[in-house]
């Protein structure tokens, strides 16, 4: 019984939602940025994770990032005449980072990481008791 496949295709999860966590935190800092490198506002990224079930060799097997994208959904425009970034008409547009929906992105992701974990150490345990069986 090979106990190394599990472990790798958790530390593939751990990886996944580790990137998943970060760009949640990125997200949090940006939420009130209203010039970012393109001119506009800043615009939420999101994660999105592939299977990699269909692979040949089974130690790459798991889930991994597939992509990260922007959200293109618009964000709040608000009357702010004295903002250096609003228009002429003293309309400023927001990010459309919503702090309810990271927060629960964050709470998701810390806790599907922490399940991977306890997967790795399960598998590793498992592991060891195995080679002391014939001891």
């Amino acid at each position: 019984m090979n106990f190394l496949t599990g472990i790798n295709a958790t530390s593939g999860a751990l990886s996944a939602e580790q990137t998943r966590m970060d760009i949640v935190a990125q997200n949090i800092a940006n939420a009130y940025t209203t010039k970012d490198i393109d001119g506009g506002p800043y615009k939420r990224r999101m994660v999105t994770f592939e299977s990699t079930l269909s692979g040949v060799n089974k130690a790459e097997r798991g889930v991994r990032v597939g992509k990260i994208s922007a959200d293109q959904k618009p964000g709040e425009v608000l009357y702010q005449p004295g903002h250096p970034h609003a228009g002429p008409d003293g309309l400023v547009q927001m990010p459309n980072v919503q702090m309810p929906v990271e927060m629960v992105d964050l709470m998701s992701a810390s806790r599907a990481y922490e399940a991977n974990l306890s997967v790795a150490r399960n598998s590793r345990s498992l592991a060891l008791k195995a080679l002391t069986i014939g001891k």
